[in-house]
């Protein structure tokens, strides 16, 4: 699933791309990746409408319309925002396409079909038509740090890895950069979240900021089906730590990085840089 710098990359590809632009129409290909409202009306409602702001929040693309209507895009596992020449022919997956007055088109490409498009009426926020933008935790590019770790994990007796996932606490975080940012902080994926101390919260912040920023930098990660708004795929992949590196070596010790499951995810971690106290390892 697209994770934070790939929505992010997403995100600032339309809108260097389509801001001032104007719906002219749309059609729906596959009435279920339409979340909001019927699949009628959301093709009525849109037209007309101009494409004033893209933003993020967690993994959900937020576009801000004019009139006060938006716009909300979850890629979920396969989903893809794309602007192409209105004449170019349709991918196989194409699911909805969204004509533009400039003469492209936005192209929602789904081949697993769980991708969901809102349309949100003036007059409604983004949280009214999509509850669980409500729950979601703190923008881990923003304000993040040791002390709200610490807060939000206090208590906690699941495994590390597991409460980085948990979208309540971090926005945006998956299984990616979770692994990413463990090893950065030389954290055990299995150590109990609330019993890590303020210094290793500290550099798990820390270490969760850097890795997402260059994440961002290398315009995500592709492992296989994320492109960005032009098609392009993400970078981030040629360069992680422990991700996806399973039997190769340790880029600081040597060991063999190893992969687990946890909480039915696969977690990549070295056993010599992110030690397991021994009780835990009992």
């Amino acid at each position: 699933m697209p994770e934070l710098p790939e929505v992010e990359t997403v995100c600032r590809g339309l809108q260097s791309k389509i801001i001032g632009d104007t719906i002219s129409d749309a059609k729906v290909l596959r009435d279920d990746s339409i979340a909001y409202p019927s699949v009628r009306e959301f093709s009525r409602s849109i037209r007309g409408h101009q494409f004033r702001r893209v933003h993020r929040r967690g993994k959900y693309i937020l576009i801000d319309l004019d009139n006060g209507a938006g716009l909300a895009v979850h890629l979920r596992m396969s989903g893809r925002l794309m602007i192409v020449d209105k004449k170019a022919p349709p991918e196989r997956f194409l699911r909805v396409r969204i004509g533009l007055s400039s003469g492209r088109d936005l192209r929602f490409e789904d081949m697993r079909v769980f991708g969901r498009i809102w349309y949100v009426p003036p007059g409604h926020t983004f949280a009214e038509i999509i509850p669980t933008l409500a729950e979601l935790g703190i923008e881990p590019l923003e304000d993040l740090d040791g002390a709200h770790l610490g807060r939000v994990l206090k208590g906690k007796k699941q495994a590390i890895k597991s409460a980085l996932l948990d979208q309540r606490v971090l926005a945006g975080v998956g299984n990616i950069y979770a692994d990413e940012a463990l090893f950065r902080s030389g954290i055990h994926p299995l150590r109990s979240a609330g019993a890590l101390k303020p210094k290793e919260l500290q550099a798990l912040a820390s270490a969760v900021r850097e890795v997402l920023e260059n994440a961002i930098r290398a315009r995500g990660t592709t492992l296989r089906d994320y492109r960005d708004s032009d098609g392009v795929n993400g970078n981030y992949q040629h360069s992680s730590w422990v991700y996806g590196r399973e039997g190769e070596p340790c880029k600081t010790c040597g060991r063999e990085i190893e992969r687990t499951k946890i909480g039915g995810r696969s977690s990549h971690f070295c056993t010599a840089c992110q030690l397991l106290p021994k009780k835990r390892r009992t």
